[in-house]
């Protein structure tokens, strides 16, 4: 069975998209290809139970295991040695992609306090959008009366292929995503 949102993507976002730049062929629609959960603990460096706290958190929200992130290159002054570990990281497809976009669409966007809408100019030159999150205490799976609870931020990209911004700015407000006036 499918996600609910691949099912409004083909039902209702392909014939909206197709009509409104009067697409043709089905591939040139914007299509989503990955979407990268990526959760940078720089307290790791001191004590690694920072970092093991946060890639189970990741785990959790993601249903996925993270990849431990770890400095490419040493730099004096953050105190960092090339090759300790920094961060997590997941790599969502398919199925899970899906369940984890309208999750963050339905469920946490809308917990965010003063929540006004995501920005419309997170895109990068190639029309992938990110969004960054300043705590994890928003997703419902975690609970911050937690003893050893810690606000962990993290940032979101969503790999679009096929599109340029315009095009893809409005395939994610189609998908449902809450962009500011």
């Amino acid at each position: 069975m499918k996600p609910e949102l691949q099912e409004k993507y083909l039902k209702e976002v392909v014939p909206a998209m197709k009509e409104k730049f009067g697409i043709k062929n089905i591939m040139a629609i914007p299509r989503i290809d990955k979407v990268v959960v990526n959760m940078g603990v720089g307290e790791s460096r001191d004590d690694i139970k920072f970092l093991e706290q946060a890639a189970e958190e990741l785990a959790i929200i993601t249903g996925q295991k993270p990849t431990i992130r770890r400095a490419k290159k040493a730099i004096s002054n953050f105190h960092l040695k090339q090759g300790l570990p920094v961060g997590c990281k997941v790599t969502l497809r398919r199925a899970r992609m899906y369940e984890f976009l309208d999750k963050l669409v339905n469920v946490v966007l809308p917990r965010i306090r003063d929540f006004n809408g995501v920005s419309r100019k997170a895109f990068d030159r190639e029309g992938n959008y990110t969004l960054g999150l300043k705590e994890q205490s928003i997703f419902p799976e975690i609970d911050p009366t937690k003893r050893d609870f810690r606000v962990q931020g993290m940032d979101i990209s969503i790999v679009i292929k096929g599109g340029n911004i315009e095009k893809n700015l409005e395939f994610l407000r189609l998908m449902g995503m809450p962009f500011s006036k």
